[in-house]
């Protein structure tokens, strides 16, 4: 994979896309659909590597705070989550969102390309689960007494999970734009 770079046109349709996988995955409320896993990870890090105006983050965690409030607002879900910890989000997403600017800068092929951004997945999904969980577990107050060997073993029941199921979009990403840098090698449509 080389450098990313796209049209405005086509970063206007990923993240466009990307809004409406934020919106259809996370939290309950008139659009989600239940039984898909929330890809607000995966939606972060992909708008890092794929939208190059800075404010697409600002837009982002935006969109994810009124869908949270707004699950709130409507009682489809508890107030549970939201708590002062909630701002420990912030740092979180900015993780990975930042290790996909990162990885896009990246001249990665073939093999290089995968295992470079498995290890960034894999990384970027640590720091983000010791922002957001650490952040829920010591400041949410729903833990009186929280200390480190009380976060210790959450971090080995919750990371795989975030971690895969981020992986798990960012592979159907790296697909579906692996077949479209296939058709804009004859096109030209993408890259600018």
């Amino acid at each position: 994979m080389r450098s990313i770079r796209l049209t405005g046109k086509a970063q206007l349709a990923i993240g466009l896309a990307l809004a409406a996988l934020m919106a259809i995955t996370r939290g309950q409320h008139a659009i989600s659909v239940d039984n898909l896993p929330s890809a607000s990870w995966a939606v972060f890090f992909l708008a890092g590597l794929f939208l190059r105006p800075r404010w697409s983050f600002a837009g982002f965690f935006v969109l994810a705070s009124l869908l949270d409030f707004g699950s709130m607002a409507a009682g489809t879900v508890s107030d549970w989550c939201l708590s002062p910890a909630y701002w420990a989000l912030v740092p979180a997403y900015g993780s990975l969102w930042f290790a996909g600017r990162l990885f896009a800068a990246q001249r990665l092929e073939g093999l290089a390309a995968i295992a470079g951004l498995a290890v960034t997945l894999a990384v970027a999904a640590m720091v983000a689960y010791g922002f957001s969980g650490g952040g829920f577990y010591f400041f949410s107050g729903h833990y009186p007494g929280a200390d480190l060997a009380g976060f210790l073993p959450r971090i080995a029941e919750y990371y795989p999970r975030y971690l895969s199921v981020m992986a798990m979009y960012v592979a159907l990403a790296a697909v579906l734009y692996s077949a479209a840098a296939w058709a804009d090698a004859r096109t030209g449509a993408l890259r600018s």
